[in-house]
């Protein structure tokens, strides 16, 4: 949910305009809204956000010794990125952590769909929050 999470308070600093509405004079108008809002920035967030899980590595907590996937990678925006996108971290370990993410999504979609729609903060606690079966414990949970 880190990625979800991350578009989704991008996209909510960004307005786009939407559906097309005549006026009784015959002019055209187009209504803004938040992107993150937008039936095209969520289909593209659905459609991209589990590509993004060679980002991450397991990470073992060194206290409680929990593991969790933790982001290693830079976004497309920091000044390292086009250097670290040179090389390639691709391996099939990562092909049951996308899995899991695709199957999240996909079970999940009207849930998440709902919470950004709510402009929630804390999308996976709120999504944990509301599906006890989804996740084990909603603190400290790092999920795609």
């Amino acid at each position: 949910m880190d990625e979800v999470e991350y578009d989704v308070t991008k996209a909510r600093q960004e307005k786009t305009k939407v559906g097309s509405f005549i006026n009784p004079d015959g002019t055209q108008e187009r209504k803004k809204v938040p992107l993150a809002q937008s039936e095209a920035f969520l289909t593209d967030l659905r459609d991209t956000v589990c590509e993004r899980v060679n980002d991450y590595r397991l990470e073992e907590g060194p206290v409680t010794k929990e593991k969790a996937f933790e982001r290693f990678a830079p976004r497309t925006g920091d000044k390292i990125y086009k250097e670290f996108k040179k090389f390639s971290f691709y391996s099939d370990a990562y092909r049951p952590l996308k899995f899991a993410c695709e199957s999240i999504i996909e079970e999940y979609e009207d849930e998440i769909l709902s919470l950004i729609a709510q402009e929630a903060r804390y999308l996976a606690d709120r999504l944990c929050d509301g599906n006890a079966d989804l996740c084990e414990t909603s603190t400290n949970q790092n999920e795609l």
